[in-house]
């Protein structure tokens, strides 16, 4: 067992590399500077290529042209850069282009600040860019969990040939954990015969998203809309449950971290709380939540936002469990003290019912 303490943006990148990333191309901005950083150093040193573009638009061009070559490749970014990116993302969904972007959301709208916030979940959960596609999305709630997290955004991208979107924080981007590193030789992936290098002694192949003859794009559609039907097995969820609940605690990525924190001095004072993480925000973990919810009779949900994966714990309990929220905007970050006072606002509501 290899024990190193790692900060969760580099860690992101010794993972990468471990699922042989061999091609990494980004922008500079913070709070995933180390990322990029981290990459310049490790990628040359892998066997693979680093390049730094002149723009986020670049950056997940150049990935796309390295995937489609056949290659494991990977961009990071932050929210501002992440909005440039989601006409490409919305390419690589349309041609089925595996591909990892990392996104270590900052405050926004706009260039708002450098400090972690979670409002980057409508973009990346319900499709930035156009057209009907989905994203997988994996939400990590600890620097151990976003070396796993990472791994596993190389497999699935490669197994559903579609992008994978790892989002983080800036406070998990920023943040020091021991890891158990298990660096082996590289990954194995799947023979891509679909990639493009060269026709010497084969059939010419084409990948293209602009598909133009009478109902051919329609088709493509409904294949891409059975692959996403498939993917909803790759739902993962985490939750702490307890007899006697009345009142479900729901949170994700550092978010989390704090509601965890706030539950269990809840439990400690009496209270009776739940918490329930998702750990894929696509596909998210409606059913598991349901039922939890349904098991206490009233959930609070908890985000660095105004309100946005709230929307998706509304449409999960269909309208049978009261819904609260609390969060808070701009790159402020809940605290323990402050999600407990949430928790004792929404159990004193489900008294009064």
């Amino acid at each position: 067992m290899n024990r190193v303490l790692f900060k969760g943006n580099e860690v992101i990148t010794e993972a990468a590399i471990a699922a042989g990333c061999r091609f990494y191309a980004g922008y500079p901005i913070t709070p995933q500077n180390e990322i990029t950083a981290s990459m310049a150093r490790r990628m040359p040193e892998s066997g693979g290529v680093f390049m730094q573009a002149e723009s986020e638009i670049a950056a997940i061009n150049l990935c796309f042209g390295a995937a489609v070559a056949g290659t494991r490749a990977m961009t990071s970014t932050s929210s501002p850069g992440f909005s440039l990116m989601q006409e490409a993302i919305s390419f690589l969904a349309g041609c089925e282009i595996s591909c990892v972007i990392a996104n270590v959301m900052r405050g926004g709208p706009g260039l708002g600040n450098i400090q972690p916030s979670q409002a980057d979940y409508f973009q990346a959960v319900k499709g930035g860019g156009h057209g009907d596609y989905h994203n997988l999305v994996l939400a990590p709630f600890s620097v151990e969990e976003a070396y796993a997290m990472t791994l596993l955004a190389f497999e699935l991208a490669d197994r559903y040939r579609n992008p994978v979107i790892l989002l983080a924080d800036g406070m998990l981007g920023q943040l020091m954990e021991p890891v158990d590193l298990e660096l082996g030789p590289p990954a194995s992936f799947p023979t891509r015969d679909w990639k493009l290098d060269g026709a010497q002694g084969r059939k010419p192949r084409s990948i293209k998203s602009l598909l133009m003859n009478d109902g051919v794009l329609e088709k493509h559609n409904y294949h891409l809309a059975a692959k996403y039907r498939t993917m909803q097995k790759e739902v993962r969820w985490e939750i702490d449950r307890q007899e006697g609940s009345e009142l479900l605690v729901v949170a994700y990525g550092s978010s989390a971290r704090a509601a965890k924190a706030a539950v269990r001095e809840a439990r400690a004072q009496g209270l009776k709380v739940d918490w329930f993480r998702p750990r894929t925000l696509w596909p998210f973990p409606s059913e598991a939540l349901k039922d939890a919810a349904r098991r206490s009779g009233r959930v609070l949900t908890v985000e660095m936002s105004l309100g946005q994966m709230v929307e998706d714990v509304k449409l999960a309990v269909a309208g049978g469990t009261p819904v609260d929220f609390f969060g808070r905007p701009g790159g402020a970050v809940p605290t323990p003290a402050e999600i407990l006072a949430a928790i004792r606002q929404s159990l004193s509501r489900r008294t009064t019912v």
